[in-house]
């Protein structure tokens, strides 16, 4: 019994310094924009705690009353339904391409795929900004192969948020598709080598043995690129700053603005506990969709 209880006091001895700085690093300024959500803290409140004045639930009723907080809402969701889902099946794509055996130089190709992913996203946004010029950009001079007329990319309200998808999906699809390939690294090539003696073909390995065989790293992949994707910030802040007409103006820009624009800090706290319900309740039904398939 001592020495369990040793050994207890050791592990919390060693996790005690992460703990404390978990604590002070990520509870307390939770807590703190929690309870900040409820009063009127601005710009004023900074000088002392005692010009914030509670407000109860204002915020937030405030905030489902107001029209740009449901269009931020929609372009969110729209960046999360049609980015998301594109960005996984490109980058499983991609890992079963890798993954195969008629590919050569794969590392070279898993370090070019992988490249966008660590660098910088606001030197990504500025490059696409060129990519995407309505007159000079290598988008629509690709298009003017194909005898298509110039799109102005950034500047049409229809054609903003495709724009930002494409080259969100181009900058992260590198990272899911490496989870994809260890996934795929892990699946006994002996049930394909059955599966072959059987008679199945490659369509039938794929939907009857890798598909299956991927589920738990697909639901680890869809979960944190919905996360990520209803988090997006940089694309429309460097590239539209939530224009033209606010068609790309996402939650998270809509937050910063309330917050360090106009100084509406408790507002802005507000809007950050929508998003984490949003992206709780969002985690949850993958998690439960994912718990019954698996029954």
């Amino acid at each position: 019994m001592n020495n369990t209880k040793r050994k207890i006091n050791a592990a919390y001895f060693f996790l005690a310094p992460a703990l404390t700085a978990i604590f002070i690093f990520f509870f307390i300024p939770v807590i703190s924009a929690f309870i900040m959500s409820f009063t009127d803290f601005d710009i004023y409140s900074l000088s002392h705690f005692r010009w914030a004045r509670f407000v109860g639930f204002k915020n937030y009723f405030n905030l489902l009353n107001n029209p740009t907080f449901w269009k931020a809402l929609q372009n969110t969701c729209y960046f999360a339904i049609f980015g998301g889902p594109l960005s996984i099946i490109i980058s499983l794509g991609a890992a079963l391409l890798l993954n195969s055996k008629i590919i050569k130089l794969k590392s070279l190709f898993r370090l070019a795929f992988f490249t966008p992913v660590v660098t910088s996203l606001v030197a990504v946004a500025v490059v696409w900004r060129f990519i995407y010029h309505p007159r000079f950009g290598l988008m629509n001079y690709f298009l003017s192969l194909f005898q298509i007329n110039p799109i102005d990319w950034l500047g049409d309200p229809n054609w903003a948020m495709p724009a930002l998808i494409i080259m969100a999906v181009w900058k992260n699809f590198g990272y899911n598709m490496i989870i994809f390939i260890a996934g795929l690294q892990n699946i006994p090539e002996e049930l394909y080598e059955a599966s072959h003696i059987d008679g199945a073909n490659r369509r039938q390995q794929f939907w009857n043995i890798t598909l299956p065989m991927l589920a738990p790293t697909t639901v680890f992949i869809t979960i944190i690129t919905a996360i990520g994707y209803f988090q997006f910030f940089a694309e429309p802040y460097v590239m539209t700053q939530g224009g033209p007409l606010s068609s790309t103006l996402s939650i998270v820009l809509l937050m910063y603005q309330e917050g360090f624009r106009w100084w509406r800090m408790g507002y802005s706290a507000s809007i950050a506990f929508i998003l984490f319900l949003i992206i709780f309740f969002v985690t949850i039904i993958q998690l439960k969709i994912q718990k019954r398939n698996a029954v």
